[in-house]
């Protein structure tokens, strides 16, 4: 198991982000949510962008998190490929480093609807490593 990984789930594809804290299992699913679209080895992490959500709930959070890097990604035409997230209770602070889709050298496979409480999950395992997982729609 490494950082990140997808699975399968109908017609969509989920992902995990694993880690030694929620915030870094956070961002391990935002390279999973990358990976999606496109190799994040492909992305040059050349512009910053912050990231602020403040949901009542961890698990909500987790997918408030994902659906504005989705939002970020349609508006901006942007690619992320580096992430530090800081957790504070349910209040979210982030920046995601990315650079504008180039179509020829990124070839994204599949353009990210959003991120939905199917198998939505941010839970610690009994060695206390982070697991943040739900499905995306594609």
């Amino acid at each position: 198991m490494g950082d990140w990984e997808h699975f399968a789930h109908g017609a969509d594809i989920g992902i995990r982000g694993f880690g030694r804290s929620p915030a870094e299992a956070f961002e391990h699913a935002a390279q999973a949510l990358t990976a999606v679209v496109t190799d994040p080895a492909l992305v040059q992490p050349s512009e910053q962008v912050r990231v602020e959500c403040d949901v009542p709930d961890r698990e909500l959070l987790f997918c408030e998190w994902l659906n504005t890097l989705v939002f970020l990604m349609a508006t901006r035409r942007m690619l992320f490929s580096r992430f530090a997230v800081t957790l504070d209770g349910n209040r979210l602070r982030a920046e995601a480093w990315g650079e504008t889709v180039d179509v020829a050298r990124h070839a994204p496979a599949v353009e990210v609807k959003g991120a939905t409480l199917t198998e939505l999950a941010v839970r610690e395992d009994a060695e206390g490593r982070w697991r943040a997982q739900c499905v995306l729609d594609v």
